[in-house]
């Protein structure tokens, strides 16, 4: 008999199979648009007489940008995204495009750099757009910014050394296959945002929490203000994805945090 089974309701059994039948088939229809885009090339190329270019500079973040939410927008399927940090600049913390995407059946994720969480800003970040859809984890390894949209187009910095040089928009069906490869190893090998450890301030609020009775004096044992130890608290709940302060402290206790 397999060990490694488990036996499951089969309400929860069909949902299994159901869910891998939808993955196998994404995987499938990938492919079919890899080769059609390959065969749209070879068209183009026979019908020229030239080869097609797979390789193209785009000269500003902002041409950027707009090239992939084209791309997404004709098809939401896949979105890969490797960057240096979360937030880059204020106008991410309100993407409707990529909500409508996501809404619209996108499947994306996103892997950023652990040195990003020196920055506060940027683990709040991470999590709304995870709740949103928009799967976040941290790695420890280098980081170089790289885009991979539906496995049919690629984009790196034209040069890593100079951040405003643009970026490299890659078609070349081998290439793009390679560097979606390295992101699903790291994406592997990186952690959940649920698996970061506390930060020395929640971890002040959490054990303030569970001994005293008011926020108030909650707030006051740390040197805080009531605002921000409620507004840290908050933080924590949603980290642990506890509706209540109770079930909070029950889960905090079962991570080990307490």
């Amino acid at each position: 008999m397999d060990e490694t089974l488990t036996a499951v309701t089969p309400a929860a059994a069909v949902d299994l199979l159901v869910r891998r039948r939808v993955e196998q088939t994404q995987r499938q229809l990938t492919e079919l648009t890899l080769a059609w885009d390959v065969l749209k090339e070879l068209t183009e190329e026979h019908r020229s007489g030239r080869p097609v270019q797979m390789v193209e500079h785009i000269p500003n973040g902002p041409d950027v940008t707009r090239r992939i939410r084209a791309l997404l927008a004709d098809a939401p399927c896949e979105f890969m995204h490797l960057k240096v940090r979360p937030l880059n600049v204020a106008t991410d913390l309100d993407d409707k495009p990529l909500d409508q995407q996501l809404a619209r059946g996108l499947r994306s994720r996103t892997l950023f750099s652990a040195r990003a969480l020196d920055d506060p800003g940027q683990e709040p970040y991470a999590r709304h757009w995870h709740a949103r859809g928009d799967l976040h984890r941290v790695t420890s390894e280098p980081v170089k910014h790289l885009a991979v949209v539906n496995r049919s187009a690629a984009f790196i910095q034209a040069d890593p050394a100079a951040p405003t040089a643009g970026a490299l928009q890659i078609r070349q069906p081998g290439v793009v296959a390679m560097l979606a490869d390295v992101f699903d190893g790291m994406r592997a090998r990186a952690r959940d945002l649920g698996d970061l450890p506390l930060s020395p301030i929640e971890q002040r609020v959490l054990h303030a929490l569970t001994c005293h009775d008011t926020d108030e004096s909650a707030a006051r044992s740390i040197n805080v203000s009531v605002r921000k130890f409620r507004a840290h608290v908050a933080d924590l709940m949603a980290r642990l994805g506890a509706s209540t302060r109770f079930q909070a402290a029950l889960l905090a206790k079962e991570r080990g945090w307490l």
